[in-house]
């Protein structure tokens, strides 16, 4: 089968509390990236401040914008300037008092292809995004880009299994999580050791069970508690891309800020289901349990 690759271009960056220096070096990053041939670039989740979600204070939906706004002009205008497909990760206030937690996918043109609303909230010590964002009412359908369809999750939707498969089944090419992963630095090296490997693992499965690439973009850095209560967030770094085998086709550090080039030949995703037809095999007559949220009383 004739190849079709393309070049993806990963930033992994941290970040300050300055939006506009935040979003200087993300426009700084991209364009590094398109200069070595980036034809996709992903940007981690929640690119443009601090991961603000450690702590509840309303005076925080002030980093909030409606889409299309400032920050859609912004990217859409580096996205035609390189001629890149280019996928967000933005604060996005839908109403007063309604807000989510929004990817944006620019085009080659700078035109907003589509957008995905993050479905799965967390909830834990120092993640408390319930607070912030609404569940998302898009569903998981791909974005159509002139890259491919893009089958575009955030962070938490990356340990549901269901999510990935559903944007598979829905014509996805590949399978994109702009992420904010960190360890609590109280944690034991044993324990960050189990939970980045987690991670990894949960990701590359959904690689192998659909048949897909998959690309992941963490942040980078140590982010503090601003109530003192905890000793922040060590955000892990470890962005990848992995082929639709699981296999690890690059990776970053889990400490430096970097830009990674990656070439994903599409091809293979057909030739891997070839060897591999989980979707022709699922005995759908028989799942319809899945939709319980448990089955033991």
């Amino acid at each position: 089968m004739k190849k079709k690759e393309i070049r993806v271009g990963l930033i992994q960056q941290s970040n300050t509390a300055a939006v506009d220096d935040n979003k200087a070096k993300l426009a700084a990053n991209i364009a590094d990236c398109a200069a070595q041939g980036a034809q996709l670039v992903v940007l981690q989740e929640l690119h443009n401040s601090l991961y603000f979600c450690q702590t509840e204070d309303v005076d925080l939906f002030d980093l909030a914008e409606p889409i299309p706004g400032p920050s859609t002009e912004f990217y859409g205008q580096l996205a035609r300037k390189h001629k890149i497909v280019l996928v967000t990760s933005l604060f996005e206030k839908r109403a007063p008092g309604l807000y989510h937690n929004t990817a944006v996918v620019f085009d080659t043109d700078g035109s907003m292809a589509g957008k995905y609303r993050k479905m799965h909230i967390p909830d834990d010590p120092g993640f408390y995004e319930k607070f912030y964002f609404t569940p998302g009412d898009l569903g998981f359908q791909p974005i159509q880009t002139s890259v491919g369809k893009l089958g575009v999750l955030v962070c938490w939707d990356q340990w549901y299994p269901e999510a990935a498969r559903l944007m598979a089944m829905a014509g996805a090419e590949m399978l994109i999580y702009p992420t904010a992963i960190g360890w609590d630095p109280r944690d034991t090296a044993d324990e960050q050791s189990r939970q980045q490997n987690a991670w990894i693992t949960i990701q590359r499965s959904h690689a192998v069970a659909n048949g897909l690439p998959v690309i992941s973009v963490n942040r980078v850095g140590l982010e503090d508690d601003p109530s003192g209560s905890s000793a922040g967030i060590q955000f892990w770094g470890n962005s990848f891309v992995a082929g639709p085998q699981g296999e690890l086709l690059a990776h970053t550090s889990s400490e430096r800020e970097e830009n990674l080039l990656v070439n994903i030949d599409l091809s293979r995703s057909e030739d891997v289901r070839r060897i591999w037809p989980f979707l022709r095999d699922r005995r759908i007559e028989n799942y319809g349990a899945i939709t319980k949220r448990f089955l033991i009383d």
